[in-house]
């Protein structure tokens, strides 16, 4: 993290910060966890969105790539990165911008998630009337009860249907477990067995009979850990906020310490309120407001701040010594969900070494690149 704070005088708060220093420990520590296996690392955009740090991974080896938008597999697409898989249903106009992207990006093999009958029918249409043949991943629910199809045997017969289906080609499974925050990595294992044994007999009931699950992509931060320790072949293990990191996930789990804060927010001190109250402009148009009040963002030179109101532009908090701030004073905020908030800002000021670097753009924030 940055220590000295003067050195961005001259840039405008609030403002999104990337430690580069802590991007790379962290894509590093991601590798270790798999053995230094970068084809067992498919890490998601959906965090970061940005070019820059897709470069910082292809250059550590990190060919495959996950997202969720066709803007961020465009942003994919534009870096050159071999291999994206978009895990998320393709419907209605997306079809149709799946086939451009396909199209503009030759050297990008890209990949796409179904999980029902009649989005492998659409997706086939679409690709076959365009000309062209998809991977597809089943997707499976893991008991999330947003995208998926049960794990249950009537998954063979949809596997099956891909495999059959013109335009499309069964490529694999995908799992992903985002309800699975228990605490503790015993109880997170215990909901992933619950499960997980059957994925693995329909793979091998579907291969015994000649139908092929090359690749299983599977996981998010929370559940890192227990994929890493799978010994599946073709596996891939697909977490997205460790790349920068947070306060929600950091604190939350004991075995992400070895990871560093990848990202922070540049606020300043705008009003002094009463006798101990302290004003700051990170409203929660600049920090995501997913999480409750007053537990949106930490200060970690600044620990004894206490919450008082959110609002748009607005953060009131208190400190017991509020003569140690003058109005105009930079402090460095913590997310706690880093993800959405990178969403909220067009750029982010690149720090590496405790100094300025560049302004990187968060490119896969808009919902249309061109495609």
């Amino acid at each position: 993290m940055i220590t000295d704070l003067k050195q961005l005088a001259e840039y405008p708060s609030p403002s999104l910060l990337f430690f580069v220093d802590e991007i790379k420990h962290n894509i590093d520590t991601c590798l270790s966890w798999v053995g230094n296996q970068p084809e067992r690392l498919r890490m998601h955009v959906k965090t970061h969105k940005c070019p820059e740090v897709v470069k910082i991974q292809l250059a550590k080896g990190l060919t495959k790539h996950k997202a969720a938008t066709i803007a961020e597999a465009e942003m994919l697409g534009i870096c050159g990165a071999p291999d994206v898989f978009i895990a998320y249903p393709m419907v209605g106009p997306n079809l149709k911008r799946l086939a451009n992207l396909i199209r503009k990006y030759a050297g990008t093999k890209f990949s796409v998630s179904v999980d029902h009958p009649e989005a492998a029918a659409m997706l086939g249409n679409a690709m076959s009337k365009e000309g062209l043949s998809l991977e597809v991943l089943l997707d499976f629910d893991m008991g999330f009860k947003r995208t998926g199809f049960p794990v249950e045997a009537a998954a063979l017969d949809l596997y099956r249907t891909l495999a059959s289906t013109k335009g499309i080609k069964a490529a694999g499974f995908h799992t992903y477990d985002g309800h699975n925050h228990l605490e503790h990595q015993a109880d997170r294992l215990a909901e992933l067995d619950r499960v997980w044994s059957q994925i693995m007999e329909m793979r091998a009931t579907l291969e015994k009979s000649g139908i092929a699950v090359p690749k299983i992509i599977s996981g998010g931060t929370p559940t890192f850990i227990l994929y890493s320790k799978l010994n599946v072949p073709g596996l891939e293990c697909s977490p997205g906020t460790l790349i920068l990191h947070d306060f929600g996930y950091g604190n939350r789990y004991t075995e992400l310490k070895p990871f560093k804060y990848g990202a922070g927010l540049l606020t300043r001190v705008i009003s002094k309120q009463g006798t101990n109250g302290i004003t700051v402009d990170l409203g929660y148009k600049a920090v995501s407001g997913d999480q409750p009040p007053g537990k949106r963002c930490i200060f970690p030179y600044h620990p004894e701040f206490e919450f008082v109101g959110h609002s748009e532009e607005h953060l009131m908090l208190k400190h017991p010594n509020p003569e140690k701030f003058n109005l105009g004073d930079s402090i460095l905020a913590i997310p706690v969900h880093i993800c959405p908030t990178t969403a909220l800002h067009r750029h982010a000021i690149a720090i590496a070494n405790n100094q300025v670097i560049g302004k990187w753009e968060i490119v896969g924030r808009d919902r249309d690149l061109g495609c």
